[in-house]
This record gives C-alpha cells, sequence and structure tokens, in this order.
C-alpha cells in the first residue's frame, strides 16, 4: 500500500497495538495517531496517551465513549433481543461498530489516508472493523498488519518491541482478553481443548456459584419503551445502569458462559464469556415483554431475532438489513414501558413480578373464579381452528388405504 501518509490506529495500548505503532512507521514511513476508546472496561487507561507518544504517535486520543457505547449500541441491541447461537450476548461484537466509527470520525477530522486495527487474520474482529469502516468512510484504506507482516508469534513480537525500545510487561497473561461495560471473554491457553476444563483463575466479573452468596439479593428495574431506566426506584444514565447492574449480578454468580461458536470466518471457536448485566437485563426485559407485548408481534421478533444476531457478529452493524430490523423493534417496543422484580441467586434470576401501565394481562378474563369470559365461546373456537386436522386425517386415511 503505498502513498500513505498518515494512520489513525485503533490503539489498546497492550504490546501487540504498540509493535503495530511502531510497525507502521518503519514499514510505511507515515505518521501515526492512535484512538483508544473508553468502552468501561476494567483495565486503567492512565498513561495510555504517553504511552502512544513515546511510541512514536503524533497524537493520541482518549476517548470516552462509554454512555454512547450504551445509549446507542448495547441498548438498541436488546431491544432486538440478540443472542448469537441462541447463548452468545454479543459482548465483543456489537463493541466493533462503536469503536469503528470513532476511528473513522478521527480519520476524517484528521485527513488520514488509513486506517489500522490489530485484529488477526483468524477471528471475525477483522470483518467486524472493515465492513464498518467501509460503511462509514469507503474512500479510506485499511492496514491490517496481522495480514502483512511476518511477526507471527510472540517471540518475534517480544524481538520487535526489545529492537525498537517498547517495554514488555514481566507477566504473561493466560488468556486473550477482550473487555468492555458489558463483558469481558477469554479465550486461548487450555480453552483451545473444548474437552478441558477452564481454569480456575478463568474469572474476572462473576464469582463461581460455589463462592455467591446463600442469601439471595431482590432487583427492580424500571423500563421505558424497551430501554432500562432504572435500579430499584433510581433513574440513572445508561452507562450507570450497566455498571450497576453489573455488580449485582456478577457477585450472586450471573452471566458466565462456556461455549463453543461458529464464527463467521469458517471455524468454530471455544470461548468463555462473563456477561453479568446482559444476562440479567436479557432475562427481565424478556420477562415485561411478556406483558406488554401482542402475541403475534412477540413472534415475529423472535423470528426476526436470529437475523439480527447474525448481522451483528458478522459485522453488519451499519447494513441496510440491520437497519430495517431495529426499525421494526424499536417499534415492537413503543409499550414495553414497567419494571420487572427479580430475585439473584447462585448464577440464577428469578422473576418475582411484573408491571405495566401497557399491561395486555387481564385478570378478569384469566381468573378462575368467573369473570366474563364465556367458556361457551371455546366450542366454536375448536370447531374451526380444528377443522383443517380433521380434513388431513381423511386424507392421511385414504392414503394409507391406497398404500
Amino acid at each position: 500500500m503505498k502513498n500513505v501518509k498518515k494512520v489513525v490506529l485503533a490503539y489498546s495500548g497492550g504490546l501487540d497495538t504498540s509493535v503495530i505503532l511502531k510497525w507502521l512507521i518503519v514499514t510505511y514511513k507515515c505518521e501515526v495517531i492512535t484512538v483508544t476508546a473508553n468502552l468501561g472496561q476494567p483495565e486503567d487507561l492512565q498513561g495510555i496517551e504517553e504511552k502512544a507518544l513515546k511510541t512514536g504517535a503524533s497524537k493520541a486520543y482518549v476517548l470516552d465513549l462509554r454512555e454512547t457505547f450504551a445509549r446507542d449500541y448495547i441498548f438498541p441491541m436488546m431491544r432486538g433481543a440478540a443472542r448469537y447461537e441462541n447463548r452468545y450476548l454479543l459482548g465483543t461484537s456489537i463493541a466493533r461498530p462503536c469503536i469503528s466509527k470513532a476511528l473513522t470520525e478521527v480519520a476524517l477530522a484528521e485527513g488520514a489516508d488509513a486506517i489500522a486495527h490489530g485484529a488477526t487474520g483468524k477471528g471475525n474482529d477483522q470483518v467486524r472493523f472493515e465492513f464498518s469502516i467501509k460503511a462509514l468512510a469507503p474512500d479510506i484504506r485499511v492496514i491490517a498488519p496481522w495480514r502483512e507482516w511476518e511477526l507471527l508469534g510472540r517471540k518475534e513480537l517480544n524481538a520487535f518491541a526489545e529492537k525498537h525500545g517498547i517495554p514488555i510487561s514481566t507477566s504473561a497473561k493466560r488468556y486473550s482478553m477482550d473487555a468492555n461495560m458489558l463483558h469481558t471473554s477469554f479465550e486461548g491457553s487450555e480453552l483451545e481443548n473444548p474437552a478441558n476444563d477452564p481454569h480456575e483463575s478463568c474469572h474476572e466479573r462473576c464469582v463461581p456459584v460455589e463462592q455467591a452468596p446463600d442469601k439471595p439479593e431482590i432487583v427492580e428495574v424500571g423500563f421505558r419503551r424497551g430501554n432500562p431506566v432504572s435500579v430499584n426506584g433510581e433513574e440513572l444514565s445508561p452507562c450507570k445502569i450497566m455498571a450497576r447492574l453489573a455488580e449485582m449480578a456478577g457477585r450472586n454468580g450471573i452471566g458466565r458462559d462456556d461455549m463453543v461458536e461458529n464464527r463467521y470466518v469458517g471455524m468454530k471457536c471455544r470461548g468463555v464469556y462473563e456477561n453479568p448485566a446482559g444476562t440479567l437485563l436479557f432475562a427481565l426485559h424478556r420477562d415485561l415483554e411478556g406483558i406488554c407485548m401482542d402475541r403475534e408481534l412477540l413472534g415475529i421478533r423472535d423470528m426476526l431475532c436470529v437475523p439480527y444476531s447474525h448481522a451483528i457478529y458478522n459485522g453488519y452493524w451499519f447494513s441496510p438489513e440491520r437497519e430495517a430490523m431495529q426499525a421494526f423493534f424499536d417499534k415492537s417496543q413503543e409499550t414495553v414501558t414497567g419494571s420487572v422484580k427479580a430475585k439473584l441467586y447462585k448464577g440464577g434470576v428469578w422473576p418475582l413480578s411484573r408491571k405495566s401501565p401497557n399491561s395486555l394481562f387481564s385478570e378478569d378474563l384469566a381468573t378462575f373464579e368467573g369473570g366474563h369470559y364465556d367458556h361457551k365461546d371455546a366450542a366454536g373456537f375448536i370447531r374451526l381452528n380444528g377443522l383443517r386436522l380433521g380434513l388431513y386425517a381423511q386424507v392421511k386415511k385414504g392414503l394409507k388405504n391406497e398404500g
């Protein structure tokens, strides 16, 4: 890739992106501007700007995207009840379009020729970053060093770092991890063999259920048009709601999953995920929908959840199909207002009660004690809806006689 004069780099401050920063300068003889996104990840970002500048960056942006991430990405995804392969709550997947938008905005403002990322050639993140950049700034080029360079292992990366004076951490990480306010993921090490149990250190935000409190904790979450707005009666910002619920769910052992999933690039991969706030919100939001959403509307929404979750997982957040499905989901959530009270206990979320000003539940119709429901009406309903079954039985009988 020739004539690259200025590159914007997605920078975490770790060994990989620090090596990439210096490699871009050495290889392309270009100016590099780093962008670090604060998405509510547990690690301390203090000093990351200084580290980037010391490694050779001309500028270093550290952007606080926490409220944006929660409001514009996590909450819309939850309104769509997205779970990839009916399990993974898409904690890493949903962060990539948020980061990509920040990268493109900085690149356009700085007049950069290219954007670089540290995703490997094996994973999904390369696709997610590059699809998003293509949708937002199609004329900006993308540099993916892991698909270009010869530094294919930790030994080569360390040697390059030592040669160029890049500090190397003496504490080796057991896992490849990704974290934000929604989740923490663990990959690598013993997890590369699905037959192995995770090591005891494979915990960060969810306590093992054996260590969770013996006394249940009660929580009540309020929703407005499908979005969580309060915890135990206190209205909070989207970011603060996520932090509060993550703490509550995590200390009760809620939100951990260990699964083998199908990557978009074609291989299967095992990951251990901790998503305490997302797991709790998914359960409570779904419970509230039970009294607020019409049966047929809920059924259609559930059918669309599968392609919607695939769109997010595969990197198509900024695609026309995702935007169209989102419009449907948002319309479907107009009545999802109210609150749900639940018990949190040793890894489980147990709804206790729910209420809504838009409830479709009629106690008068549902009660066993009289009410205004005429039981005789059921006879005609059964007769008409069972008509096709009788016709089908006749056809089956005829086929059997022919045989």
